[in-house]
């Protein structure tokens, strides 16, 4: 790597919102990146992040950082319910080691965080100080990493939470839906969850501001707007011309799945836009964007 230019570590690389952040890395900076599993622009494969001695030995092999935006999490919401301390090591233990590992470097840490540290009882937007009530063990243990991680380095942690992503890479919701419209022909989707569709070739650049002007604290990234996922649906056959398909809405309670989610859990984000100088896109013309850049 070359010496001349920031180094930043971006973890868990492989996946839809680390391999963006390797896209669209800022001018007079260079990223590397590691993941448990091997991928495109993944320099460092299979690093446990969990383990103080193996996170010690990246920092000493790869070093030295500028920086580190923390990706990587277990995300399998419904399959943390029985898989608990597997989800706790990735999403707590892996937080906190990092957050201490750049304590001692004295360098900033942006942690990836998640709606789900709310209940959605709420029908305004969260904003950043809200009070947290996880109803999940996926979003229990995204809440415990943000409190160590902040715990860990106080001076230098900024908490990041986000929802609803998708992006050029992996498995998601416009992928999905536009693949069981053609299938089917016709669509089942509930109306009763609410918050912003929030796009990586939005967030990712978001990500890199937080991290270039030394944020601190919690701040709330999502695309402008809200909209059930029903009515996300229709945008996304709309934009697709897959309009003529049939959408019924329905219930969560129709669809009963292992884990919780919060009914309503639209983020505020006022800090960040105070922090870049301007909001992400709203939600419609973000899509519209990322269908001209990935047709689906």
């Amino acid at each position: 790597m070359s010496p001349e230019r920031a180094t930043a570590l971006v973890t868990g690389a492989a996946g839809m919102l680390g391999s963006q952040l390797l896209r669209v890395v800022p001018r007079g900076w260079q990223a590397l990146g590691t993941d448990l599993a091997a991928g495109d622009g993944v320099r460092a494969p299979g690093v446990d992040l969990a383990d103080p001695a193996a996170v010690e030995q990246l920092f000493a092999e790869h070093g030295p950082f500028q920086g580190v935006v923390h990706c990587a999490a277990y995300t399998a919401v419904d399959r943390a319910e029985s898989e608990p301390e597997r989800a706790r090591r990735a999403n707590v233990e892996a937080s906190r080691v990092l957050a201490a590992a750049c304590a001692v470097a004295r360098i900033p840490l942006v942690l990836v965080s998640t709606d789900f540290v709310f209940d959605g009882d709420q029908r305004e937007p969260y904003e950043e100080d809200a009070p947290t009530r996880p109803l999940s063990v996926y979003g229990r243990t995204k809440l415990e990493g943000e409190l160590r991680a902040l715990e860990a380095h106080s001076q230098g942690t900024a908490v990041v939470r986000t929802q609803w992503l998708y992006g050029p890479r992996g498995q998601h919701f416009p992928r999905t839906i536009v693949q069981r419209a053609r299938e089917l022909g016709k669509l089942r989707v509930v109306h009763d969850q609410v918050g912003s569709p929030t796009s990586t070739l939005e967030l990712a650049p978001a990500l890199w501001d937080v991290l270039l002007a030394n944020g601190r604290g919690r701040y709330h990234a999502v695309c402008g707007g809200t909209c059930s996922w029903f009515e996300f649906t229709l945008e996304i056959l709309s934009q697709c011309g897959l309009g003529a398909v049939p959408v019924e809405p329905c219930r969560s309670d129709e669809f009963p799945r292992p884990a919780r989610r919060p009914a309503y859990s639209a983020l505020g984000g006022v800090r960040l836009e105070r922090l870049r100088g301007r909001p992400l896109a709203p939600w419609q013309s973000a899509l519209r964007e990322y269908l001209g850049q990935e047709p689906l």
